[in-house]
């Protein structure tokens, strides 16, 4: 029984550094969730998408825009900063292959949370002219399961740059 036990101790935090893989549903809802978060939310606009994404004690950080905290905070800076923002146009792209998941498990090996990071690269155009490039950056969110959906909780973005 003992050696059981210790195998239990033994095998679930090294099971929980794994990365989850492509074809996982947790990976593939999370991905979706991406998608709904920066091409509907930030490229389109749709602000109303973020209701049902972030949750209410949310918290962004910004290694250039500093800390925003709550959920309304969050969406009034996207609807001025992003969305009305004069005579500007910004576009997020996701850097194809980039992305890694990893679960997070509680002692007794209940997931609660997703942590997803990878790298993402901004575009803007003035005035309807041509898109140009802008920055790049690493990324990593904070999926924590509240009820029976997953919520984005925490979100960082860092290591912002000139893309070449």
């Amino acid at each position: 029984m003992k050696t059981i036990k210790l195998l239990v101790c033994l095998l679930v935090p090294a099971l929980s550094f794994a990365q989850l893989d492509p074809q996982d549903e947790h990976y593939k809802m999370v991905m979706a969730k991406d998608s709904l978060l920066f091409e509907l939310a930030f490229n389109q606009c749709q602000n109303e998408v973020l209701q049902g994404l972030i949750s209410e004690d949310f918290e962004f950080y910004h290694d250039q825009g500093g800390i925003t905290k709550g959920k309304q905070v969050f969406i009034e800076s996207v609807d001025q900063n992003i969305c009305n923002f004069p005579g500007r146009k910004s576009r997020r792209e996701l850097v194809a292959g980039s992305t890694e998941i990893f679960p997070l498990y509680q002692n007794d090996g209940t997931l609660y949370g997703l942590l997803q990071k990878g790298e993402h690269k901004f575009y803007f155009s003035m005035n309807d002219g041509p898109e140009q490039k802008g920055s790049i950056a690493l990324f990593s969110h904070l999926w924590i399961k509240e009820g029976d959906d997953w919520m984005l909780q925490r979100s960082y973005s860092y290591n912002h740059g000139p893309q070449q």
